[in-house]
């Protein structure tokens, strides 16, 4: 049996956060609003009307969670930029002392020997943006790079490899589609331009980066899709939601073209112009992020208006969330992408694979999360089987750091290997922190022998 003890020299370790999930501080030094500080306003948008007015306010305590890395023996930490800071009304002049706060954060990082990776767009658009149409308008995705020109040119010297957007398909869906996330727009089909404008805008950005000559990443939540049966039904559905969720946002970047989408009945000449995917495709990636949970089961339709219907995944744990748990349903995945991209895949970073569990501080003021342990230890299992299956994975970067402000759930759902009281802000770190610890030092040094 293929063990995490296996995975290659160089393999990087590292861990993830996302700015409105940690930093709070939604008021200070020029930010200007998000649509994640409109949403969170929503009567019911947020289970108990939790907002990340404060989150784990990591924009005071960046050094603490800097040494709790320092600590763990990270090479590498994946954290989201604010746009809001950056440029308050998501356009034109550039707030001087949002960015002041990315370049303590990088300078202290480095300091520690750990290797910066930012995401340029972890869903905080800025709300002026979207009043003039968000990621369903062209033109936030010339905005995009814009933005992203002013931040590469602050911190591009000290930071050489970059993700331009997290999770596309998650944010046109939850955001655009069906409107449990920010903006909360309940579009279904008609939130498809949101998914060619954010590609869009990938491509223009990664120009930017390619100009500045830094390396060009994506991260989107990918999903081995299964047919619920042999029926040729079942195969047909799961085909369609696979070309939905997965190769909406990889065949445009690997391959330059869209994929077939006439399950839906939907036509993208509407707004995808003559030179869109060569924009999207042409600068070229040095990596492809792939966030990993859980694999989805699809049967046909019933009366659903969509060509697909989600079926059950039984017999396996389930996290707090209600997820299932198949580690090896990241090994699907990624030979999976090998096996259709070829030599057009760059190769991979696990940039989050985590999970959520009911955690509590104990009596003895110690937090026992075994269930987290166990489902790490199956999941960088199932990386290093893909890697001797031969997919090149360089990297694996666990979700979360820290337990944070989970979206639409609030502060009700805890990824963190560090647990966070959210009215002491004090941190813990859980047996999983000193489990991840322990195993990258094991790593490391079983390769230096």
């Amino acid at each position: 049996m293929v063990e995490r003890s296996e995975l290659p020299v160089g393999f990087r370790w590292g861990v993830s956060t996302a700015s409105y999930q940690i930093e709070g501080a939604v008021e200070e030094d020029g930010r200007g609003h998000s649509v994640w500080d409109v949403f969170v306003e929503r009567p019911g948008a947020v289970k108990d009307g939790h907002t990340g007015r404060v989150a784990c306010d990591h924009y005071h305590r960046y050094r603490e969670d800097v040494s709790l890395m320092r600590e763990l023996g990270l090479d590498g930490y994946r954290f989201s930029i604010a746009w809001p800071r950056v440029q308050p009304s998501g356009s034109g002049a550039v707030n001087a002392a949002g960015l002041d706060f990315y370049e303590r954060l990088v300078d202290e990082l480095l300091g520690a020997g750990i290797t910066p990776l930012p995401t340029l767009f972890h869903w905080d658009l800025p709300q002026a943006l979207e009043e003039s149409g968000g990621w369903l308008a062209r033109d936030t995705a010339y905005r995009f790079a814009e933005y992203t020109s002013a931040v590469v040119e602050r911190l591009g010297d000290r930071v050489p490899a970059w993700i331009t957007l997290n999770e596309p398909f998650v944010h046109m869906v939850y955001g655009y589609a069906l409107g449990i996330h920010a903006p909360g727009r309940a579009l279904m089909l008609d939130a498809l331009p949101a998914a060619h404008h954010q590609l869009l805008g990938h491509g223009l950005a990664a120009s930017v980066l390619r100009q500045h000559g830094r390396q060009v990443l994506i991260a989107n939540n990918l999903t081995p899709v299964r047919a619920a049966s042999d029926d040729p039904a079942d195969v047909a559905a799961a085909a369609a939601y696979d070309a939905l969720h997965n190769r909406l946002f990889t065949d445009p970047l690997l391959l330059g073209r869209y994929p077939d989408l006439s399950a839906f009945g939907v036509d993208l000449d509407d707004f995808v112009r003559d030179g869109d995917l060569a924009a999207i495709s042409g600068p070229g990636l040095d990596g492809l992020g792939v966030n990993y949970y859980n694999p989805t089961r699809i049967s046909a339709p019933g009366d659903d208006a969509l060509p697909f219907a989600e079926a059950p995944i039984d017999g396996v744990p389930r996290t707090a969330f209600g997820w299932p748990v198949v580690p090896d349903g990241l090994r699907e995945l990624l030979v999976g992408l090998r096996e259709r991209y070829g030599s057009a895949l760059p190769p991979i970073t696990i940039t989050e694979n985590g999970c959520s569990v009911a955690d509590e501080v104990g009596p003895d003021g110690a937090v026992d999360d075994r269930f987290r342990i166990d489902y790490l230890a199956g999941h960088l299992d199932a990386v290093a089987r893909a890697v001797a299956e031969g997919v090149d994975v360089r990297g694996y970067y666990t979700w979360s750091l820290l337990d944070n402000f989970e979206w639409a759930e609030g502060y009700h759902q805890r990824f963190g290997l560090v647990h966070v009281d959210f009215e002491t802000q004090k941190r813990t770190p859980k047996a999983s922190y000193a489990w991840y610890r322990d195993l990258i030092a094991t790593h490391r040094a079983d390769h230096a022998r």
